[in-house]
C-alpha cells in the first residue's frame, strides 16, 4: 500500500471511531434533554392539578357538605371533579396531553386502574416514602413520559365520601352506587395521579438535530480529508514521488538524470540534499570504476 492509502486509512479510522464516539454521545444528551423537556411541562401540569385538588379539598368541599347543596354542586368540592375540569381546558389546547387520577377502589369506575397504573400505585403502597415516579410508556400513539404521585388519604375530611355508604352524601351513592369506592383509611395510599404528556414532538426535534449535527460534522471531515490530502500531495508525496523516478532511473543506469532541485528546510527539503549528494558520489564512483577497468 502506497504512503497515501496508508495515510488515508489510518485517517479514516480515526474519523470513524472519533464520529461513532461524538454521535453516541450527541445523541444520548439530546434525547436526555428530550426527556427532561418533557418531564419539566409534565411536572408544571401536576402541580397546576395539585393545586386545583387541595382548593377543592380545603376550600370548597367543606363549605359545599355544611350547605347540602345538589349533586353538582357537591361535586366541585370533590377533588378528583376538580382536576377533570382543570384538564378540559388543557385538553383543548394540548389533546396529546393526559391526565388520570387512577385508583385501587374508586368510587367512579372510570378511574379504576388500568394494569399498569396499578403496577404504579402498589410500588407506592410498599414503599409509602416515595413521593414520585415517572417513566416512558410506548403507546399506539409513540412514546409517552408518564410522571405519578401517589394520592394517600392525609386529612379525615378525605374520608367523608369513602368511608361507607350511609356516612357518604346520599347524591354520591345515588351516583354511583354503594359498592366501589368506600373503606378507605387514613393515611393509606388508594391510587395515583398520573400525567402523561407525549415525547414523540422533542424526540423528532431531537432527531432533527442529531442528524444535522452529525452531517456537518461528516461534512466538515469530507473538507478536511480534501484538504489534507492536497497539502499531502502538495507538500511530501508529489517531491517524494520525483525523487523516488530519479533514484529508479539511476538504479538502471541511467546517469543523465539531473538532480533532484529542492528549495527548503523542511525534511523533504534535507532528504534532497543528502539524495543529491548519494547521486553525485554514485556518479563519481561508477566513472572511476569505468576508467579503473579500462
Amino acid at each position: 500500500m502506497k504512503l497515501r492509502g496508508k495515510f488515508n486509512s489510518m485517517l479514516l479510522v480515526v474519523f470513524g471511531l472519533a464520529l461513532g464516539a461524538s454521535g453516541y454521545m450527541s445523541h444520548r444528551q439530546l434525547n436526555d434533554n428530550a426527556r427532561a423537556e418533557v418531564l419539566s411541562n409534565a411536572s408544571v401540569l401536576m402541580e397546576t392539578i395539585l393545586s386545583a385538588r387541595t382548593w377543592a379539598v380545603n376550600e370548597v368541599g367543606p363549605n359545599l357538605r355544611e350547605t347540602g347543596e345538589d349533586e353538582e354542586m357537591l361535586m366541585m368540592g370533590v377533588p378528583a371533579y376538580a382536576a377533570d375540569k382543570i384538564m378540559e381546558a388543557v385538553y383543548k389546547r394540548y389533546p396529546d396531553y393526559g391526565y388520570r387520577e387512577a385508583a385501587l377502589n374508586p368510587t367512579n369506575l372510570k378511574h379504576r386502574a388500568a394494569d399498569w397504573e396499578a403496577k404504579i400505585i402498589n410500588s407506592f403502597r410498599s414503599d409509602p416514602a416515595k413521593t414520585e415516579e415517572w417513566g416512558i410508556r410506548q403507546t399506539v400513539k409513540g412514546p409517552v413520559l408518564y410522571l405519578a404521585h401517589p394520592i394517600q388519604i392525609k386529612q379525615s375530611g378525605c374520608l367523608g365520601c369513602h368511608t361507607t355508604p350511609e356516612k357518604s352524601p346520599p347524591q354520591i351513592v345515588a351516583k354511583y352506587g354503594a359498592e366501589n369506592g368506600y373503606g378507605w383509611k387514613l393515611k393509606e395510599i388508594v391510587g395515583a395521579q398520573i400525567v402523561t404528556v407525549p415525547l414523540s414532538v422533542p424526540v423528532d426535534n431531537a432527531n432533527r438535530m442529531f442528524i444535522t449535527f452529525m452531517t456537518t460534522i461528516t461534512g466538515v471531515f469530507v473538507l478536511v480529508f480534501v484538504l489534507i490530502n492536497i497539502m499531502l500531495n502538495s507538500l511530501i508525496i508529489s517531491r517524494v514521488s520525483v525523487m523516488a523516478n530519479i533514484a529508479d532511473e539511476i538504479s538502471k543506469g541511467n546517469f543523465e538524470m539531473g538532480e533532484f532541485n529542492e528549495q527548503g528546510s523542511d525534511e523533504v527539503a534535507q532528504l534532497s540534499v543528502a539524495f543529491n549528494r548519494m547521486r553525485r558520489s554514485l556518479v563519481k564512483a561508477m566513472e572511476l570504476f569505468s576508467g579503473h577497468g579500462t
